[in-house]
């Protein structure tokens, strides 16, 4: 009796095991293309608003240049980053160096905005500063999405046993997308309405 027991347990095991396993690699999978997805669609989310940004640009470079003209280094400089911008389409990690090279030009573009107060007090550069602060806030709030789902996956990728199903069906890491702030000040002058009902500031 004893030993229909054993094999009872043997049997009950020889079938468990099996299928707790192909329950485990089942749900990991389905884990990992779910993080996938999100990853995807988060970069979405990113490319949409930095293309915002690459709309806003022209007219930036265009509002400065009514009132400093023979800055032409400095919009040149942007024109040029923004184009490489525009045309980077390689992994997060080599399109943040085109963007940081972007970020770059702007900031040195509006840290020469400074010194022309006409300029400053212009209602259309208030306007279009105030729209380069709600997308660089929008740009920020996507990175930080996009790069707590790249955690995500990147952790299942690396942690064992799920880094077994991900090595086995084809998951990689993904890179993170890591890119410097605007930090653009909101500009005190919003007559033109910018500070309407659901904005940003």
């Amino acid at each position: 009796m004893e030993g229909f027991g054993i094999v009872h347990l043997v049997l009950l095991a020889s079938v468990l095991v099996p299928l707790l396993g192909a329950v485990f690699v089942i749900g990991t999978y389905n884990a990992l293309v779910k993080l996938r997805n999100l990853i995807h669609n988060s970069w979405a989310n990113i490319d949409t608003e930095l293309r915002r940004r690459y709309d806003l640009i022209p007219n930036l470079v265009a509002a400065v240049k009514g009132y400093a003209a023979h800055e032409r280094q400095v919009l040149e400089a942007v024109a040029s980053a923004r184009a490489r911008a525009v045309s980077s389409c390689g992994r997060p990690a080599s399109q943040a160096r085109d963007e940081n090279a972007l970020i770059g030009a702007l900031k040195t573009l509006l840290a020469v905005s400074e010194r022309y107060p006409d300029l400053k007090a212009n209602e259309n550069f208030l306007r279009l500063q105030q729209q380069l602060v709600d997308t660089e806030d929008r740009i920020q709030a996507a990175r930080r999405f996009y790069n707590g789902n790249v955690k995500d996956l990147n952790t299942r990728c690396e942690l064992f046993p799920s880094n077994i199903v991900a090595s086995l069906f084809g998951f990689d890491r993904a890179d993170y997308f890591e890119v410097d702030s605007l930090d653009v000040s909101a500009p005190v002058d919003v007559r033109f309405g910018a500070a309407h009902p659901g904005s940003h500031h």
